[in-house]
């Protein structure tokens, strides 16, 4: 979704709504996610004083796998995220990370939505904190059963 932000820098004391769901067909390029539903983006920006601000929230589920026990297993995630967005950056000495460019007066809400949410969802799923795993002789669910494996 690209959403043209001219009018917003031109005009203090304005708000513009975000409201809206990214689809799993238009995620299914992310590697090592699997999205049970669409994911939704809501926030605002609004220009205070001249200083354009974007704060929003990204919620999805997701289907995974325990990287322990295998077992499938499926989460709800919601992450608040907040940027400063210029139009341009002044000088070669700023920091890219430290704004939000809205090149062209424009912003792709889906790439920095989907950016932000990549780097906060965890890189290891478990069923439960404290999961066992599979025992690594037999195989078996130590969640579940024990076995005389170790013994």
């Amino acid at each position: 979704m690209i959403l043209q932000l001219r009018e917003i820098f031109q005009i203090e004391g304005m708000h513009l709504p975000v409201d809206y769901t990214i689809s799993p067909e238009e995620l299914s390029e992310v590697r090592g996610y699997t999205f049970a539903a669409p994911v939704s983006v809501q926030g605002e920006f609004s220009n205070r004083a001249g200083i354009v601000t974007l704060k929003y929230t990204v919620s999805c589920t997701l289907d995974a796998v325990c990287d322990r026990c295998l077992a499938e297993l499926r989460r709800d995630y919601a992450y608040d995220f907040s940027h400063t967005v210029v139009p341009s950056l002044q000088s070669e000495g700023d920091i890219y990370d430290t704004y939000l460019v809205a090149q062209h007066d424009s912003i792709d809400m889906n790439e920095t939505a989907i950016s932000d949410l990549l780097l906060m969802l965890p890189t290891k799923m478990l069923c439960r904190e404290d999961c066992k795993g599979l025992c690594d002789i037999c195989g078996c669910n130590l969640n579940e059963t024990t076995c005389d494996c170790r013994k």
